[in-house]
């Protein structure tokens, strides 16, 4: 680190359990955001002013008027922008050090695959349930943790799914691929602009936590926020046996690619 690093970052090398080398981790780290809305949007700007070295964000959708209650890296001067290229153009005033990588597409698939496999933790922040399982069973697959959060309206959720640990549950021992579950879209039912910000904040020092200590203490576990009662709820997420993701009757899924334990 360099004396503009050390003045940048200075109130982070002043935390004892973290320092110099916690902030050089942090440096030298990859992470994978999915969605640049209202969960993704203070993911990335609290990631890229801590200082990760590499960020890829990935979102298909355009900057819409109705998106910029919430959507705080997006701009009024960007409507019809793609998301990812929108996100990617604030970051890079906010912290130039940060290298942002902007894939503008809904990824799934090969693409998908090869992404997760490439970062150090991933971070789910779309609102759609398919994605959610996809991203699911490729950190699984390549044992990258995986911080998801939601929120619509006035609640939201956070958790943390970390296959390294082989006790860990996975997003499908919450919720099953096979629940038939409609996705709920803020363009439906509305959502309180501070939700995604108080969600999207929680699960930026959950990839920070990951990234300087390697762990998490809600591995396992499910806070839910209910903004209207200024209440929290703590729940524990049991590892399925028969989880189709990461107990499958095939061990080939839980075995291919492993190279990040």
């Amino acid at each position: 680190m360099d004396d503009q690093q050390l003045l940048r970052y200075s109130r982070h090398v002043l935390l004892n359990d973290f320092g110099i080398a916690g902030q050089e981790r942090l440096m030298g780290s990859h992470v994978l955001i999915i969605g640049a809305g209202g969960l993704g949007c203070p993911v990335a700007m609290y990631l890229a002013s801590a200082g990760i070295g590499q960020l890829t964000v990935c979102d298909g959708d355009q900057v819409e008027m109705s998106n910029l209650q919430r959507q705080v890296l997006h701009r009024a001067s960007r409507i019809g922008m793609n998301k990812a290229l929108s996100a990617q153009q604030e970051l890079a005033d906010l912290n130039p050090e940060c290298r942002v990588t902007a894939i503008p597409e809904y990824v799934d698939g090969a693409l998908l695959d090869r992404l997760v496999q490439s970062a150090m933790v991933v971070v789910e922040a779309s609102d759609h349930l398919a994605t959610r399982h996809a991203v699911n069973r490729a950190c699984v697959r390549w044992k990258t943790p995986l911080v998801s959060g939601a929120a619509i309206q006035w609640v939201g959720q956070l958790a943390v799914f970390d296959a390294r640990q082989p006790d860990s549950p996975c997003y499908a021992c919450f919720v099953s691929e096979q629940t038939e579950s409609p996705d709920l879209s803020c363009s439906e039912t509305g959502i309180v602009a501070s939700v995604t910000g108080t969600i999207g904040t929680m699960q930026a020092t959950e990839v920070l936590r990951l990234l300087v200590h390697d762990r998490s203490a809600l591995r396992g576990r499910m806070l839910l926020y209910d903004a209207i009662n200024a209440s929290w709820q703590d729940l524990m997420i049991p590892k399925k046996p028969t989880c189709s993701v990461c107990q499958p009757a095939d061990s080939s899924l839980a075995d291919s690619g492993v190279g990040r334990a």
